[in-house]
């Protein structure tokens, strides 16, 4: 929070009073601006609380990145207060990507893999932030050596392509109709036409 803060709105933050409205607001957000939801959330009950929202996302096929802390690495497994093994509590609903950060040196690595995951499966990712990770310095650069794995912010999205057979059968189906109606939801791309004049009905999502 200290870091937010420091940052001076960028990026912004919107504050939740609970945590379940946290992860539903950031699966609105990537529904209704195609980008990446974010939500960030305490350990234990906190933690818990984000499983309706990023449930939402994963059922809805919408990417989201929770970012939820975890109690230092050097009491887990002590049955500390609030300690919830968090990688096992999310498996199913983050199944593509869920991981703690063990070391300030993966933080930059493991949220990259988190976002590009997210983006890749349109699905919820989860990082665990422990407490002491959370405190101590980040590298300004990663090292190159064994043990690390350096990565890199830039991501491109795919471009799919459907065959052309399949383009052509599905506009013969509309051709053939009467008052056609599409209903089309997330992942969609605007159809644009492709030969001459035709009788297909075209939408935008």
């Amino acid at each position: 929070m200290g870091a937010l803060r420091r940052a001076d709105g960028d990026p912004a933050f919107v504050q939740a009073r609970h945590e379940e409205n946290a992860a539903l607001m950031a699966s609105g957000h990537a529904k209704y601006t195609d980008g990446v939801g974010v939500v960030m959330s305490t350990q234990g009950p906190g933690a818990v609380h984000l499983l309706n929202g990023l449930y939402d996302a994963k059922l809805d096929h919408v990417p989201v990145v929770a970012i939820v802390g975890q109690q230092a690495t050097s009491v887990l497994g002590s049955e500390y207060q609030q300690e919830i093994d968090l990688t096992t509590l999310f498996k199913d609903v983050a199944a593509q990507f869920v991981q703690m950060v063990a070391t300030p040196e993966a933080a930059a690595m493991v949220l990259d893999r988190a976002f590009r995951t997210a983006l890749a499966t349109r699905s919820p990712c989860v990082v665990v932030l422990p407490h002491d990770v959370q405190a101590a310095a980040a590298p300004e650069e990663t090292p190159h050596e064994h043990g690390v794995v350096p990565t890199t912010p830039a991501w491109r999205p795919p471009v799919v392509v459907p065959h052309d057979d399949d383009l052509r059968e599905a506009a013969a189906v509309l051709d053939a109709g009467e008052r056609v109606a599409l209903l089309v939801g997330q992942g969609r791309a605007t159809p644009r036409p492709r030969c001459g004049p035709s009788r297909s009905a075209w939408a935008r999502g």
